[in-house]
């Protein structure tokens, strides 16, 4: 009996990967980082199958990053199994992961890894998991984000959600991912556009806009219920909502006045509220993660550039100088830099400036970049992009150095949002 349920659970895993695989974004790593740490994941011991998946999620997930290389483990190493560390070290390896996947009742399964440092052959500590056969990529996001925090020293970012519009044959799909686009979900699909999703901070929301009354409106979409509720209708163009740091406000977009201006909302829709004036068009709303300003973009100077104003309204204050296209801006977590997409010898490439000294680098070498988004650690930087005449995704790290792209079989792909670290 014990082994029939093995079975099942196993047979229910790998169904749950195969469905997943059927609408998941594919994800080719195009640059990897300069000094990238050697690390073995060895498969785990105990139930084959299942193990053998779950460290294999953790292997993609490092790899991916483009910060570690693998190295071949061989034969599966339980968790509190004795570690040959000169053997490990001959092989070049800095650091190993091992564990188990043992069957407990009801149809679930105990994890258990461990990692370990081989240059200074010592552990680094290790976690257990219960799960069922259903959240085994789950469990393998959580180890990756566990080894990458251990051995970088910052949060890792696997076990993050990431949301994108899926445009094919007349109808547009927003969607919901992991950040290996796997387990893609449809939030809506529509014969109308979708635009501009942003991710609640409670990880728990999405902010977009719908064409579907033949016009822009925004709704705020709750993800658990799938219900949704009009945060912003009024006469003429609804657009480009962006959340407050504490999730109660939206900044948007609004023509009820006249040209695009500013304003304010509370995200039930009441209380909107004015935030800036000028005689050209503001657009593209972003909040700096302290809450104290609005980024945004404007061509009140003459041409598009990036400003800043007060997030109770103000004053605005011009950002960005160079070049005569500078738009939708991002600021990092920390917010320390900022992403925004520039016109560079007549290509429009993603940039990143140093807020503090105003340098700028460009990190792209594309040419049709747009709607940048950061991951929650700020390593990396989510955007869209075209590639004859498709639209794909892409990401680059802060530094430029490393590269993905994704993309959706047989559809474009466009409008990206990465979500913020889930509360566990």
């Amino acid at each position: 009996m014990m082994t029939a349920l093995k079975r099942a659970a196993f047979a229910l895993f790998a169904l749950a990967l195969s469905l997943a695989a059927q609408a998941q974004l594919t994800i080719e790593i195009t640059g990897a980082g300069a000094n990238r740490i050697p690390i073995a994941i060895a498969d785990f011991a105990g139930e084959p199958g299942v193990a053998r998946a779950v460290a294999m999620v953790v292997r993609a997930d490092l790899e991916r990053s483009g910060l570690f290389r693998l190295v071949e483990a061989g034969a599966p190493l339980a968790e509190n199994a004795a570690v040959n560390f000169a053997d490990w070290k001959s092989r070049g390896t800095d650091a190993l992961v091992v564990g188990s996947v043992t069957p407990t009742a009801n149809g679930r399964f105990e994890v258990r890894f461990r990692l370990h440092d081989v240059q200074k052959q010592a552990s680094l500590g290790g976690l257990a998991y219960v799960m069922t056969a259903q959240q085994g990529r789950t469990t393998g996001h959580r180890i990756a984000d566990y080894v990458y925090e251990k051995l970088l020293g910052e949060p890792g970012i696997f076990s993050t959600r990431v949301a994108y519009v899926v445009k094919s044959a007349g109808r547009f799909e927003l969607q919901i991912a992991d950040a290996d686009g796997m387990n893609a979900q449809t939030a809506l699909a529509s014969k109308e556009p979708i635009i501009s999703p942003a991710w609640a901070p409670d990880g728990g929301r999405l902010a977009y806009v719908s064409f579907e009354s033949k016009k822009p409106v925004i709704y705020v979409h709750s993800l658990a219920s799938g219900r949704r509720h009009v945060a912003a209708n009024f006469k003429g163009s609804n657009s480009a909502p962006a959340w407050s740091p504490d999730g109660r406000k939206l900044a948007v977009v609004l023509t009820k006045d006249g040209a695009s201006q500013l304003y304010s909302v509370n995200a039930d829709g009441s209380g909107v509220v004015r935030l800036a004036s000028s005689a050209g068009i503001d657009t593209e709303p972003f909040f700096s993660p302290d809450g104290q300003f609005i980024y945004f973009t404007s061509d009140r100077g003459g041409s598009p550039q990036v400003y800043r104003v007060p997030s109770t309204g103000g004053e605005a204050q011009r950002i960005t100088f160079e070049g005569s296209y500078n738009v939708t801006p991002r600021l990092s977590p920390d917010g320390r830099s900022m992403a925004f997409v520039t016109r560079n010898n007549g290509r429009f490439q993603l940039a990143l400036m140093d807020l503090a000294s105003r340098q700028t680098q460009i990190l792209t070498d594309s040419d049709k970049d747009e709607s940048p988004s950061f991951a929650p650690n700020g390593r990396m930087i989510l955007y869209a992009s075209e590639i004859g005449g498709r639209g794909v995704l892409a990401a680059v790290s802060s530094d430029g150095r490393v590269k993905q792209r994704l993309s959706v079989q047989a559809g474009d792909v466009r409008e990206p949002a990465w979500g913020p670290f889930l509360k566990n």
